[in-house]
C-alpha cells in the first residue's frame, strides 16, 4: 500500500479520552460503577497508545508528503482498522469506527477537540482542565464530556496548535494567542501562571457568514435600526461598537463593512484575522508577536500608521485596546471617514472614557477637552451591542456624538432597547424604542444622496417576537 514500510519509530503522542459516561445508578452504587469506568477508560487509553506506536511502526514517513492528504487518510484509516482486528475485542461501549476516529483524531488533528470543532452549534471551546471542558452553544455554557488524559496530553495538543504557526509555549512563555487553520483564535496558557493546569480557550470562526436578514430574524436589531446602519456605512459616518466579550462585536463589525461599496480600498487591521469581508479589494492586516529572541514585533499602533499610508479610503479595526486608538481617531479625523473600529465597553459612556484612557496609554500631552474634542470630532455612532442573560445579544443602543457642552462630549441616543422582563423558561423579554430624536448626521445622509423614511426616527416601541439564537436558525 506504500505507507507499510518502517522508517523509523517516532515518540507517540498522548491518545484521547472516551468521552465520560452519564450515571444513572443509584447513589450507593456510584463509586464502584465509577471505579468500573475509570478502569475501562484506563484500557482504552493503553489500546490506542499501544495502537498508535504501531501505527507509527508500520508508516513510511518519507512517502507521507508525496500521498494526497484524502488518499493518506484514508489508507491510515485501513492501517488502523487492520491493527484493531487483530487486537480482537475492545469493550461492548465502543466499537471499532469510534476507536479508529479517536486514533485518526490524535493523528491528524487536535485530539479531543477535534468533535467540537467540527460541531457547528458551538461557538466557543474553554478547555479549563485536562478533565473539564465547556462549550458555549447559544450564547449558554455547557459542561461537556470531553476530556484529555492527563495535563501532558493537554499541552501537546496546546504545542500542536502554536506550532503550526510558528509560536511557542513554554515556562520562559507560558502564554500564547494562535490561530487555527480554519481561522479559529485560540489563547492558551499553562503553569506556572495556570495553577490548575494548561487551559484553552478557542474562539471559533463563523462558517455561516451571518447577514442583517439573520440579525432581525434573532431580534438582535430591527428593520428600521438595519437601514439607519446601513445608511450611515454608505454615507461614510465614523462608526464606533461596543460591548463585553463574547456580545457580537465581531459579528456586528463583519455586517456593517458588508455595506461598504465594492468600488473603495479597504485595510483591515487586527490582532487576530477573524473578519469577513466579501469585497473584493481588501487589504487584510495582521499583527505579529516578537520571535525567539524577544524582537520583531508588530503592533496595531504599527499597522495603523502603516495602512495610512497605503491609500485606504476606509481602515477597519478589528479591536482596539491600546494607545493605537490615538492614531485611529486621527486618521478619522484626517481624511479617512467611514473606518470603523471595535473596542470593549459596557455602555457608550464607558466607550467614551476607554478612548480617553487608551489615547493617555500613546504618551499623549492633549488636555483632556482636547482629548474629548479629538474623539467628538472624530467618531459620529456608537453602537453598544451586549449579550443578556437568556444568551439572545442585543443592540442595547445606538447613539450619536453631537458635540461637546462644556468639557463634556454630548450623546443622544436614537434607538434604545428596553428590557421589559423575563419569561417563565428565562428568556428576556423587550422592545426597541426610537426616541423620536432626529439625528445631526441626517442631513449628511441627504447630501450623499441617501433618502430613509420620512417617519424612520419617529417615537415608538417595537416589541418583537422572543426568538432564541436556536430558533432563528
Amino acid at each position: 500500500m506504500g505507507l507499510m514500510h518502517r522508517i523509523h519509530q517516532a515518540p507517540a503522542a498522548p491518545a484521547p479520552v472516551a468521552p465520560k459516561k452519564e450515571f444513572t445508578a443509584a447513589a450507593s452504587e456510584t463509586p464502584n460503577i465509577l471505579q468500573e469506568t475509570l478502569m475501562q477508560d484506563h484500557s482504552l487509553h493503553e489500546l490506542k497508545e499501544k495502537i498508535h506506536r504501531r501505527l507509527i511502526d508500520k508508516i513510511d514517513l518519507s512517502k507521507i508528503d508525496d500521498i494526497p492528504k484524502q488518499e493518506l487518510r484514508l489508507q491510515v484509516r485501513e492501517v488502523i482498522e487492520g491493527l484493531l482486528q487483530e487486537e480482537g475485542s475492545i469493550g461492548s461501549d465502543y466499537n471499532r469506527d469510534r476507536l479508529s476516529d479517536e486514533i485518526m483524531n490524535e493523528i491528524f488533528g487536535l485530539g479531543p477537540l477535534e468533535p467540537l470543532l467540527n460541531d457547528p452549534t458551538v461557538a466557543d471551546i474553554l478547555v479549563n482542565t485536562h478533565s473539564q471542558v465547556y462549550v458555549e452553544r447559544s450564547g449558554k455554557l455547557e459542561l461537556t464530556n470531553t476530556v484529555f488524559k492527563d495535563d501532558q496530553h493537554l499541552l501537546n495538543i496546546i504545542d500542536r496548535i502554536v506550532s503550526r504557526i510558528g509560536r511557542r509555549i513554554d515556562e520562559s512563555s507560558p502564554m500564547v494567542d494562535a490561530r487555527l487553520e480554519d481561522g479559529s483564535r485560540v489563547n492558551a496558557i499553562i503553569p506556572p501562571l495556570a495553577i490548575d493546569g494548561p487551559s484553552v480557550s478557542i474562539r471559533k470562526f463563523g462558517v455561516n457568514k451571518i447577514s442583517t436578514e439573520d440579525l432581525i430574524k434573532l431580534d438582535t436589531i430591527t428593520e428600521p435600526i438595519a437601514r439607519v446602519l446601513q445608511a450611515a456605512v454608505k454615507a461614510r459616518l465614523n462608526i464606533l461598537v461596543s460591548g463585553g466579550t463574547g456580545s457580537g462585536k465581531t459579528t456586528l463589525l463583519n455586517i456593517l463593512s458588508s455595506y461598504i461599496p465594492s468600488t473603495e480600498r479597504i485595510v483591515t487591521v487586527e490582532d487576530a484575522a477573524e473578519l469577513q469581508l466579501q469585497q473584493d479589494h481588501v487589504v487584510r492586516l495582521e499583527t505579529r508577536p516578537p520571535n525567539l529572541e524577544g524582537k520583531g514585533k508588530i503592533t496595531l499602533r504599527d499597522l495603523i500608521v502603516n495602512a495610512l499610508r497605503m491609500r485606504p479610503d476606509r481602515i477597519i479595526v478589528g479591536e482596539v485596546r491600546g494607545p493605537e486608538a490615538l492614531d485611529m481617531l486621527q486618521a478619522m479625523n484626517t481624511g479617512h471617514d467611514g473606518s470603523i473600529t471595535t473596542l470593549h465597553a459596557n455602555s457608550t459612556r464607558d466607550a467614551l472614557r476607554r478612548l480617553e484612557t487608551m489615547i493617555l496609554m500613546a504618551g499623549s500631552n492633549l488636555t483632556d477637552r482636547a482629548m474629548r474634542e479629538q474623539i467628538s470630532s472624530a467618531i459620529d455612532l456608537i453602537i453598544q451591542i451586549s449579550r443578556l442573560s437568556d444568551g439572545s445579544r442585543k443592540l442595547l443602543k445606538l447613539s450619536e456624538i453631537t458635540g461637546m457642552e462644556g468639557s463634556t462630549i454630548s450623546l443622544q441616543d436614537i434607538f434604545i432597547y428596553e428590557k421589559m422582563g423575563v419569561t417563565e423558561d428565562g428568556r428576556v423579554r423587550g422592545g426597541f424604542r426610537t426616541t423620536g430624536l432626529r439625528p445631526k448626521f441626517a442631513d449628511k445622509l441627504l447630501l450623499s444622496g441617501i433618502a430613509l423614511p420620512p417617519d424612520i426616527f419617529e417615537p415608538k416601541l417595537e416589541e418583537p417576537a422572543v426568538h432564541t439564537e436556536e430558533e432563528a436558525a
